[in-house]
C-alpha cells in the first residue's frame, strides 16, 4: 500500500489546494488514487471526491481509535494505487497541547507514511530552513520527507527557501507554488465551501489550474520515489452483516446542498449491517422515497436554504407525520435544526421548519461550539444500550432556543468534552437529534440499534 500524509505547518497554509492538485495530477498519470483526510472533517473530502472520483475516509485516533484508522485506511486502499492523506489544521494538533490523538502527526506514525510539510513562505526565507527543523525534531518518530512552499514570490525566492532547508535539515524541497489569489479555494463560516453543482464548472476549472501549476512548480517523480510503503494489513472488521436476521431495511438519507455532512465510513456501516440506503432532498422532492423504515438527516447548511425547506411544506408535513408514527429518525446538527419549528438565518429572518421538535434555531456570528464530543447512553436512549459510549465532534454556529424540560434527553456528555457534562440527545419518540456529529467506527453497536429499530418499523 503506498501513501503518503500532505501536512502543514498550520491551518490556512494551502493543505486542501496542494493535496487537491496532486490527487488531479496522479489521476491524470493514470494512477487510481485514494483519498483520506485526518480528523472531523466533511468538507475537503467533498473536493477530494470531485477529482478522484471515489470516497475519500476519515482518520481520526480520538474517534475511532489506532486499530480503527488502520481498518479504515487498509480497507480503502484494496483496490488504490496510491493513496494520499490530507491533514488536520498544523501537523502535531490534535485533541488537545499534550495529547498526540487525533494529530496528523499520529496517523503518520500509526500508518508509518511520510509526510510531505506544506510551508506558507510569505513574508519568509531563511526562518523556513528553522521552521521545518524544528518540526523534524519535535517528534523524531514522524518522518518529514519532503516540503513543499505555497505563496512563493519568485524563482529567486524559492532559492533561498531550498537552500536554507538543504542546509539544515533531512527533509527535501521538492518545489514550490507560486502566488496566485485565483486558485483559492472558497470559504464559507464552517470552513471551505461545499462543492454545489452550479458552482461544478468553476470549481474543476480552479482545480485544473492547481493541478498545472504543480506540473510545473513540484517535482512530483521526486516526490513518488520516496519510501511511501505502508505495511498495514487488513483488520477484521468489526460489523456483522444483520441482513439474514432482521430482513431488509431501507433508510432515506437527505443528501443535497442543505444536508451534505456525512462520514464515508458511517454510510458504509449501515450497508455492512444489510441497510439499503435511498437518497433523497429536502429541497427538491416533494415526498420521501417509497417504503422507508427509517431517516438519517447529517449536518450541512439548512440555514443558506431555509427558505427552500420552508417552500417545502408538503415534505416536511410527511417527515413530521412519520416521526409522530414512530418512525426511526436519527439527525444530527443541521438535521436537528430542520426538525425544529423553525430556524432564524443571520439576518434574524425566521422560516417554518418540521415541528417534530418545539425548538427554534438560531444563526450567530461567533462560533458557538467546536471540538471533539464523548457521549454516553442513557437508558431510554433508542439505539445504543445504557452506559455505552460514543465518541464524535460538533462544530456549529448555531443555537437553539430554550424550551420544555418535557422533552427527553438520552446523552450525557462525558468529561472528554471540553470539561462540559451536561446532557444532550434530544429524543421525542424514535426521533432522535443532536448537535454532535458522531463517528459509527467509534462504537458500531449505535448504527446496529439504529438498524435493528427500522427493521421492527413498518414501511412506509
Amino acid at each position: 500500500m503506498k501513501a503518503f500524509i500532505v501536512a502543514g505547518t498550520s491551518s490556512g497554509v494551502g493543505k486542501t489546494t496542494i493535496a487537491v492538485g496532486l490527487m488531479a495530477l496522479l489521476q491524470k498519470r493514470g494512477m487510481a488514487v485514494q483519498p483520506f483526510k485526518v480528523g472531523p472533517d466533511y468538507i475537503d473530502p467533498s473536493y477530494h471526491r470531485l477529482v478522484c472520483g471515489r470516497p475519500s475516509y476519515n482518520l481520526d485516533t480520538w474517534m475511532v481509535g489506532v486499530d480503527g484508522v488502520k481498518r479504515t485506511f487498509a480497507k480503502a486502499m484494496q483496490d488504490a494505487d496510491i493513496g494520499i492523506i490530507e491533514g488536520v489544521m498544523g501537523l502535531f494538533d490534535g485533541k488537545d497541547g499534550r495529547d498526540e490523538q487525533g494529530s496528523t502527526a499520529h496517523v503518520a506514525k500509526i500508518l508509518k507514511l511520510p509526510v510531505i510539510l506544506i510551508v506558507d513562505a510569505r513574508s519568509m526565507a531563511r526562518s523556513a530552513g528553522a521552521l521545518v527543523y524544528g518540526y523534524e525534531r519535535f517528534d523524531p518518530g514522524v518522518k518529514i520527507a519532503g516540503v513543499i512552499f505555497n505563496r512563493v514570490g519568485s524563482v529567486r525566492h524559492y532559492k533561498m527557501l531550498k537552500d536554507a532547508v538543504d542546509a539544515k535539515c533531512k527533509a527535501r524541497a521538492l518545489g514550490y507554488i507560486p502566488r496566485d489569489e485565483e486558485i483559492i479555494l472558497p470559504e464559507r463560516h464552517l470552513g471551505l465551501e461545499m462543492i454545489e453543482n452550479s458552482k461544478l464548472k468553476t470549481q474543476k476549472s480552479k482545480v485544473k489550474k492547481i493541478e498545472d501549476l504543480i506540473e510545473r512548480f513540484v517535482d512530483v517523480d521526486e516526490l513518488l520515489k520516496l519510501n511511501t510503503k505502508s505495511e498495514i494489513r487488513n483488520l477484521k472488521s468489526q460489523i456483522v452483516n444483520r441482513k439474514s436476521e432482521i430482513g431488509i431495511v431501507k433508510i432515506a438519507v437527505a443528501r443535497d446542498n442543505a444536508f451534505c455532512f456525512y462520514y464515508q465510513e458511517n454510510l458504509d456501516i449501515l450497508k455492512q449491517l444489510g441497510a439499503e440506503l435511498v437518497s433523497f432532498s429536502p429541497l427538491k422532492d416533494k415526498k420521501l422515497p417509497g417504503n422507508i423504515n427509517g431517516i438519517y438527516l447529517g449536518g450541512g447548511y439548512p440555514e443558506l436554504y431555509a427558505r427552500r425547506l420552508e417552500a417545502n411544506k408538503a415534505l416536511r408535513k410527511e417527515i413530521k407525520a412519520l416521526a409522530d408514527k414512530g418512525l426511526p429518525i436519527y439527525a444530527e446538527c443541521g438535521g436537528l435544526m430542520y426538525l425544529g419549528k423553525g430556524l432564524k438565518d443571520f439576518k434574524g429572518k425566521k422560516y417554518e421548519m418540521v415541528g417534530v421538535f418545539p425548538w427554534v434555531s438560531r444563526m450567530l456570528e461567533k462560533r458557538k461550539s467546536l471540538g471533539y464530543k464523548e457521549i454516553k447512553a442513557s437508558l431510554d436512549c433508542p439505539f445504543l444500550a445504557k452506559g455505552q459510549m460514543m465518541r464524535g465532534h460538533e462544530y456549529h454556529y448555531s443555537e437553539i432556543d430554550t424550551f420544555s424540560d418535557k422533552i427527553k434527553r438520552v446523552y450525557q456528555l462525558t468529561v472528554h468534552s471540553s470539561q462540559f457534562t451536561g446532557k444532550e440527545g434530544y429524543l421525542y419518540k424514535n426521533t432522535l437529534a443532536s448537535y454532535v456529529h458522531l463517528h459509527f467506527a467509534s462504537n458500531p453497536k449505535f448504527a446496529e440499534g439504529f438498524v435493528r429499530a427500522c427493521s421492527l418499523c413498518p414501511p412506509y
